[in-house]
């Protein structure tokens, strides 16, 4: 059982968290594009898309963590440091995405929407480009931690 729990969260990673770390760190540069030429749609239209699938993969990757938290229950493991750093670290993720990395997505659509004035300012693509950075960085970080397992003594 160990085996599928490992496999499910193994391809749950590469299929929902990939897409995200890609569309959104496409979305800032697309974004510069949008609002420095607001007529064009063509950037409107993929800032559109990536937020898509920003929201959708986010949804998605709740299989991530759950099929992580099985495999884990299953190796005997759940108090290992490594695991329980990888959990936070996976925490912080979750919330720089939906907290901040979504939200900030939904107003620079609202702000290049080109046919009223946006109700706030978008937020800036430097800083979205940061925050999406961040986002990438902790999930590069748990994808180490889960490959050298410091002090891991299951071999598995």
């Amino acid at each position: 059982m160990t085996k599928l729990f490992l496999s499910l969260h193994v391809l749950a990673a590469l299929v929902a968290v990939g897409p995200v770390t890609i569309a959104a760190s496409m979305f800032p540069a697309t974004l510069r594009r949008a609002l420095g030429d607001p007529s064009d749609g063509d950037a409107r239209t993929t800032l559109r898309t990536l937020h898509r699938i920003c929201r959708v993969y986010a949804a998605v990757g709740i299989a991530v963590p759950l099929s992580g938290l099985a495999t884990a229950g299953s190796l005997g493991i759940m108090g290992d440091g490594w695991l329980i750093a990888s959990i936070v670290l996976t925490t912080a993720a979750v919330a720089v995405l939906a907290v901040l990395i979504l939200p900030a997505q939904d107003l620079a659509l609202a702000g290049t929407a080109g046919s009223a004035p946006p109700v706030s300012t978008p937020p800036a693509p430097a800083r979205l480009a940061m925050l999406t950075g961040v986002f990438n960085l902790l999930w590069a970080t748990v994808t180490v931690l889960m490959i050298i397992r410091p002090g891991s003594t299951t071999g598995a």
